[in-house]
């Protein structure tokens, strides 16, 4: 077993795991952290995408130990003192999902976007959530969320 220490939503959590530990099993099993999904187990699917160190990441391609001392954000992190991140806003309003299993996944792409290009292009936004699979929505729902997200962190209201 080795010991880790990591910032998860801005909480610093240890733990003892199998060097052999994917992150995204850690997140769920150790710390209960569920909103963070493990859809294919491959990196191909990107529902387990959580930020590092403030970049995206597929946390089912990385094993626990490697994210030693890293913050990682979870979904669960994003809200703040009860009001939703602007993309979970935005894929409310928007109707950014279906069965929202990609929607975690989705999500925190996108924030890692809109860090990188806080208004992006609708073939940015495409480009940006390309890792992410998603068999409901057709896709037009979650860029139009994205662009929902971008209009409210510039302070340009919701429409």
């Amino acid at each position: 077993m080795a010991q880790i220490s990591l910032t998860v939503n801005g909480k610093v959590r240890k733990g003892n795991v199998e060097p052999r530990t994917l992150l995204v099993h850690f997140l769920r099993e150790e710390l209960l952290l569920t909103g963070t999904h493990v859809g294919c187990d491959t990196s191909q699917c990107g529902a387990c995408t959580v930020l590092i160190d403030g970049r995206s990441a597929k946390s089912c391609t990385l094993f626990a130990v490697q994210a030693d001392g890293s913050s990682v954000t979870t979904i669960e992190g994003l809200a703040k003192d009860g009001a939703l991140h602007p993309l979970q806003q935005g894929f409310w309003e928007e109707h950014g999902l279906q069965c929202g299993y990609c929607t975690p996944g989705m999500i925190m792409s996108a924030v890692n976007l809109l860090n990188d290009r806080p208004q992006p292009t609708e073939q940015e936004i495409r480009e940006g959530i390309a890792g992410n699979f998603c068999r409901c929505t057709g896709y037009q729902h979650i860029v139009n969320a994205v662009q929902h997200a971008a209009r409210i962190s510039a302070g340009g209201g919701t429409k």
